[in-house]
C-alpha cells in the first residue's frame, strides 16, 4: 500500500519537476523570428549592401546540459550569397561559466577563440544581403560542448569547427533574426 501511495504522489507531481532545464538562447535586442535592427548590420565602406553599425546583439543563454565545459557560437545566413549560405561568426572556446554576451561584445572580439567567417574575420560581421534580395534570416545556435575552454585553435571554419566537435557536442538551442535591405 505504501509503494501505491508513493507512486500516486509521483504521479500527481508536475512533468517538470523531474525534467532537466531545457537549453535556451534569447537576446533582449530581438525576438525569435523578429526583425533586427539596422544598427546590427554590417558597416562595410563601398558596400552599398553593408549599411549598419556592425555592432552585435546582446545574447544570454541558460539551462545548459550537465557536463558543459565550452560554447560554441556559430551566425549564418542560409541563403546569403545566391544560397550558398554566409558564415558571420564562429566563435568558440567560450567558458561554461559564461552565460552572456553584451550587445557588441562579439564585434570587440573578446571572451572567445575567433574563427574565419566569410568575410574572413574572426568577430561578428553582421547582415549585408544586397537590395533585392529579399528577407534574410540569421540563425544563432548555441552548442553546449564537453571540450575544454582552451582545447581548440584559432581560426577554424564553420565546416573545420563542425567537425572539431563532432562527438563533443551535448545540446544545441538556437534563435533566428530576420534583416532586409530592401525598402
Amino acid at each position: 500500500m505504501r509503494t501505491f501511495k508513493r507512486g500516486l504522489l509521483l504521479a500527481l507531481l508536475p512533468v517538470s519537476a523531474f525534467a532537466a532545464p531545457v537549453f535556451t538562447l534569447q537576446s533582449p535586442d530581438f525576438q525569435d523570428g523578429g526583425m533586427l535592427e539596422k544598427a546590427f548590420a554590417g558597416n562595410k565602406p563601398g558596400n552599398a549592401a553593408c549599411t549598419g553599425e556592425n555592432v552585435s546583439p546582446a545574447l544570454k543563454w541558460s539551462g545548459a546540459p550537465a557536463g558543459t565545459r565550452s560554447f560554441a557560437l556559430l551566425i549564418t545566413d542560409p541563403v546569403g550569397a545566391k544560397g550558398l549560405g554566409v558564415t558571420h561568426m564562429v566563435a568558440y572556446n567560450i567558458a561554461a561559466s559564461r552565460s552572456a554576451f553584451a550587445r557588441g561584445a562579439l564585434t570587440q572580439g573578446t571572451g572567445y577563440t575567433g574563427g574565419r567567417n566569410t568575410p574572413g574575420t574572426a568577430h561578428y560581421y553582421g547582415p549585408c544581403p544586397p537590395a533585392g534580395s529579399g528577407m534574410h534570416h540569421y540563425n544563432f545556435v548555441l552548442i553546449a560542448t564537453d571540450l575544454p575552454a582552451d582545447q581548440l585553435p584559432a581560426g577554424l571554419t564553420q565546416d573545420e569547427l563542425v567537425s572539431k566537435l563532432r562527438g563533443h557536442a551535448l545540446a544545441g538551442a538556437t534563435r533566428v533574426g530576420r534583416f532586409t535591405n530592401d525598402n
